[in-house]
């Protein structure tokens, strides 16, 4: 590996939050089947913002596209779930 993985001076904290957002969209959209209810709205609802914003500063060069979007939908699909679900159980 000839390349270094310490954080360079142009590195950005925007660079996390795809990543961050995909993290928080899995663990929304599994959740959601293993009944974790309140857990599971709150990381569907970061998922979706660090996901959007992700996608935002993506498109300025700082970070990746592609984990930003999965995490954003991944997110909108836990949250919508768990909302259904609470919304069929009233």
């Amino acid at each position: 590996m000839t390349s270094s993985t310490a954080p360079g001076d142009t590195d950005s904290p925007a660079t996390a939050l795809g990543p961050t957002a995909l993290v928080l969209g899995v663990f929304s959209a599994v959740g959601t089947w293993a009944f974790l209810i309140p857990w599971t709205v709150l990381a569907g609802a970061l998922a979706m913002t660090f996901g959007v914003m992700g996608l935002h500063y993506a498109r300025r060069g700082m970070g990746r596209v592609w984990p930003a979007a999965a995490g954003a939908a991944l997110g909108a699909i836990g949250f919508i779930g768990t909302a259904t679900l609470i919304w069929t159980l009233s």
